[in-house]
């Protein structure tokens, strides 16, 4: 598989994982598409697949995410996102995730209270819409 095959089909994978795990509140796909030695480096969430399903049913009904920008290169994707309900205030992220024989394997993010455009010092928003 070529590099740009490689890096369009992690994009995709992380894709349908995110949209499984925020949106659709499906964990089937975490046998299918988590690696078993899946490691997590947020500093909130255990190693493991094992702590997925119970983070997707922790989840309370006004949790909202929605996908922004999705970069890949070599092994590893990063996804732009928001999260709002996540925390008292709309977050925004960069979850960054390598991927190993089509799987998930290892998981980083970055995140932050989201700044309305109209106080930012740039006058732009931290998120696309």
């Amino acid at each position: 598989m070529s590099n740009t095959s490689s890096a369009a089909a992690n994009k995709a994978l992380v894709i349908e994982v995110m949209t499984a795990v925020f949106i659709r509140r499906d964990a089937s796909v975490v046998e299918k598409h988590f690696s078993s030695t899946y490691v997590q480096h947020n500093p909130l969430i255990p190693n493991g697949r094992d702590a997925i399903p119970g983070l997707i049913a922790g989840l309370s009904q006004e949790f909202k995410y929605e996908p922004g920008m999705i970069v890949a290169a070599d092994d590893l994707v990063m996804i732009h996102g928001r999260y709002t309900g996540w925390g008292p205030k709309p977050m925004v992220a960069v979850d960054i995730f390598r991927i190993a024989d089509g799987k998930l394997t290892e998981h980083w993010d970055v995140m932050q209270e989201e700044v309305p455009s109209s106080q930012t010092v740039s006058g732009n928003s931290m998120f696309p819409g």
